[in-house]
């Protein structure tokens, strides 16, 4: 976070999340992506250097070249045509900040599986379901599934997301609501999927949020980066073991060997584990926008 942004007039108010800083402009917010990293919902100490510049590329990549499947929240990640009263903050902003539309947030983490991995196969090797659901056929770990699952969360405020089933989803919201969700969700997925697999990557799952203007629903959030999205390389994979990733569970898997027991405070992470995952959104955002970071 900038502090000094705080002191503008046009700013406000600010939500400080894991990742991300949200500044409130009045009929639109400023994302702020930060260098900040976190998982189990814990946010450890150390910065990933370029991070945040990483993540807000990736999803104005995507947001840029979806609308067509779903409108989305974003207006321009050029600082240039931010108001006045931010040219002052350009070179902290830039590469790192996006201008977007305010929605009403839809609470839920809409979450599509296209291969079974992490939180989904600790549940599948315990109960023989995903989400909630049964699954018939006897599945390997990082087995693709016949199609894609949706497998939805709560989205809550403190604490960990809460799994649950679409059936449900269904009985929280509206039902046209939550088809939309469903649908739209399981189509950024397919085309993201069949982009990036041509080029190396498997889309192993991933998550979007949602949000509404009056009847509309747009996209929000991020799009499909390495902290929301789990991605592979296709050469070295196969079922029964986890591929090497292009994402967070590089970090995961050294907390999981550490000993730490996932609750705060976060412990310090090693220099070469900072620089390896640094390394590794590098290279996919290389992969995914075909630039290298400026």
């Amino acid at each position: 976070m900038h502090d000094k942004l705080m002191e503008l007039p046009i700013i406000k108010g600010a939500k400080h999340g894991k990742v991300r800083d949200i500044y409130d402009l009045g009929d639109k917010l400023l994302l702020v992506t930060s260098d900040r990293i976190s998982a189990f919902d814990v946010v450890f100490p150390n910065l990933i250097p370029d991070k945040g510049k990483i993540l807000s590329g990736i999803s104005a990549h995507f947001f840029k070249n979806t609308q067509d499947i779903v409108p989305n929240h974003f207006i321009t990640d050029d600082v240039a045509e931010y108001p006045a009263e931010l040219q002052p903050f350009a070179q902290y902003l830039s590469g790192r900040s996006m201008l977007v539309k305010k929605t009403r947030v839809i609470p839920f983490e809409c979450i599509v599986r296209g291969y079974i991995s992490g939180s989904a196969w600790s549940e599948y090797k315990k109960t023989g379901t995903v989400g909630g659901m049964m699954i018939s056929e006897a599945l390997k770990e990082s087995q693709k599934f016949a199609s894609p699952l949706f497998t939805p969360s709560t989205k809550e405020e403190d604490g960990h997301d809460l799994n649950i089933s679409y059936r449900d989803m269904l009985n929280m919201m509206d039902g046209w609501i939550a088809q939309q969700l469903k649908d739209k969700s399981l189509e950024l997925y397919k085309y993201a999927h069949d982009l990036l697999k041509p080029q190396g990557i498997i889309l192993a799952d991933t998550k979007f949020e949602f949000g509404s203007i009056g009847s509309e629903i747009f996209l929000i959030d991020e799009c499909l980066t390495p902290d929301s999205s789990r991605f592979w390389e296709l050469n070295s994979y196969q079922m029964g073991s986890s591929p090497l990733s292009f994402d967070k569970q590089f970090v995961r898997d050294y907390l999981n060997a550490s000993g730490w027991d996932k609750t705060p405070p976060a412990p310090e992470l090693p220099a070469e584990i900072v620089e390896k995952t640094r390394a590794k959104y590098l290279e996919i955002y290389k992969i995914i926008t075909g630039k290298e970071l400026t």
